[in-house]
């Protein structure tokens, strides 16, 4: 399972123009999940993600996880992490999970995060969507379950 991580003041997913997700101050993920992902892979990311300290004290320096600042996220399913683009010009996706998996490990995390008494909100798995937010910092970090 990879994780795109960005902090951000707010953020909002849109689908057919209608407002889906909107958080105010904490992450936004971008979640792939490939065929061989388990719930050890999600209970992991979340964990780490949730305690993470990536948000500044009032020294300015990273010393606060998202549950020391009350944040939240806005988690948004990512097959296209998993694209492979060592050969040709398109995309190969053969590692991200076919959409049954994907779907029941992508809200199984979600399901972890909210358990771990962080608000998510989500897009809509499978469908065009629209994201923008303002990343914070800028701060990005990739995480990778099996690394």
């Amino acid at each position: 399972m990879k994780v795109v991580l960005q902090r951000s003041k707010e953020a909002k997913v849109l689908v057919d123009s209608e407002v889906k997700g909107r958080i105010d101050k904490g992450l936004v993920l971008l979640v792939g999940v490939t065929h061989e992902d388990t719930e050890k892979d999600a209970d992991y990311l979340a964990e780490k993600i949730v305690n993470l300290r990536i948000f500044e004290d009032e020294n300015e320096k990273m010393n606060l996880s998202l549950k020391d600042t009350e944040g939240s996220i806005l988690s948004i399913s990512q097959f296209t992490l998993f694209g492979d683009t060592k050969k040709g010009r398109r995309p190969n996706f053969m590692d991200a999970a076919k959409p049954d998996h994907a779907i029941t490990m992508y809200d199984y995390f979600n399901s972890k995060l909210k358990s771990l008494g962080v608000h998510v909100e989500t897009g809509v798995f499978g469908a065009m969507m629209d994201v923008s937010f303002t990343n914070d910092g800028p701060v990005t970090l990739i995480m990778d379950s099996k690394s």
